[in-house]
């Protein structure tokens, strides 16, 4: 019998450490790089296909390879829903968290390769170009205010127009985080993360105190599985909530949108199994008006230009995505995207547009996770959902 000639039948990874070019710190810990797995599959026509997705614990790996990849050699490039329910139905409907990572990589490559075979563009595919440009938020870390102030204005003197701090740390960096930024950066807008660090009643009473900094939406103010106690908060008090780590698979953005327990959400293609997963969630969120974005772990060329693609097409994607890409060292991609102006170019070429820089991808890879939470600096510490 002919093999047709979108059917899958090799899939190798790559596990590599990218440094950042100065350790983040975060309510979670001190993150001095990211560990990401790069996935390529090839088709029985001999088309190649690349995808990557965020390696953040030890067992996305050992999913990837005893799992997702038995999997995708039974299925077509094409096959992209298919492959999914396939995962899911491997035993992971019990624990979706714990496939979608692994699972993300070889669907991102499973795209890549059929627009390629199409020789179109991934946008063109998802339905055509809904804005011309993707515009950014510049992230910002750490609690020294005057470091703040300074990172703040390079990224504003650079053209963005947009910008992230991370809270949670402590209380008092809470409010001079905030407003060391405001004051840099004037009415541009801000937003704030808080990684689940507060309690409801902390939530309450420092949202208070920040309301005069006029934020854009406050991230994840409350632990992940809070659906509830985002709701109540949305209704008591005026900054949009927004929220991220709740919002890791299609059914959690599904039980968002029911309880109203957002204004703002924002997907991850590695979070959430896939990019048509992804367009999935931002289809039910613009079903009642929710605008939605882009979270950022620290995204190497292949899945920078995913986000671009989705970021294009979907039309509710209109606030400015995440990305870290300012603190990457490197890149395992031979023209990897660039920010100008604040904003990212759409990549022209077909599929994902990324060309793997082997060299690289050699010189970068790693056997051990570069860790994403913890603080080597605090040996013994750890931190808690909510920590205050």
């Amino acid at each position: 019998m002919d093999v047709h000639p979108l059917q899958i039948t090799q899939c190798r990874h790559w596990k590599v450490a990218m440094p950042f070019r100065q350790a983040l710190e975060w309510g979670s810990g001190s993150r001095p790089g990211v560990t990401r797995l790069v996935v390529e599959i090839t088709l029985a026509n001999g088309v190649k296909g690349y995808g990557e997705t965020i390696c953040l614990l030890e067992f996305i790996e050992p999913v990837l390879v005893h799992t997702v990849f038995p999997i995708a050699l039974q299925h077509r490039a094409q096959d992209v829903e298919r492959f999914t329910r396939h995962v899911f139905g491997a035993g992971y409907y019990h624990h979706k968290r714990a496939a979608v990572m692994a699972m993300a990589a070889v669907e991102m490559a499973m795209w890549d390769a059929q627009a390629k075979v199409a020789g179109q563009t991934l946008s063109a595919l998802w339905g055509g170009v809904f804005r011309s440009e993707v515009e950014v938020a510049a992230y910002l870390f750490g609690t020294d205010a005057s470091a703040l102030t300074a990172s703040a204005q390079r990224f504003a003197d650079a053209g963005y127009r947009s910008f992230k701090v991370k809270i949670g740390m402590d209380a008092a960096s809470d409010i001079s985080n905030v407003e060391a930024v405001r004051k840099a950066v004037g009415a541009m807008p801000l937003r704030a993360d808080v990684n689940s660090a507060w309690t409801p009643g902390t939530a309450r009473r420092t949202l208070e105190r920040l309301r005069a900094y006029d934020l854009q939406y406050i991230e994840q103010p409350l632990e992940l599985d809070d659906v509830q106690g985002h709701a109540e908060l949305r209704k008591m008090q005026p900054v949009p909530v927004a929220l991220d780590e709740s919002a890791y698979t299609l059914a959690d953005v599904g039980n968002i949108v029911r309880s109203g327990a957002a204004d703002v959400i924002l997907l991850d293609p590695h979070e959430i199994g896939g990019m048509w997963q992804t367009i999935k969630a931002a289809a039910v969120a613009e079903s009642v008006g929710i605008p939605v974005t882009l979270h950022s772990g620290g995204e190497l060329g292949f899945s920078q230009s995913a986000y671009i693609h989705l970021a294009a097409s979907i039309p509710n994607m209109s606030i400015s995505i995440d990305s870290e890409r300012d603190y990457l060292s490197d890149d395992v991609v031979c023209e990897p995207p660039r920010v100008e102006n604040g904003v990212f170019a759409i990549p022209q070429g077909s599929g994902l547009g990324m060309t793997p820089d082997f060299t690289k991808i050699e010189r970068y890879q790693a056997s051990e996770i570069r860790g994403a939470y913890l603080d080597s600096a605090r040996p013994g510490w750890f931190s808690t959902k909510p920590s205050y």
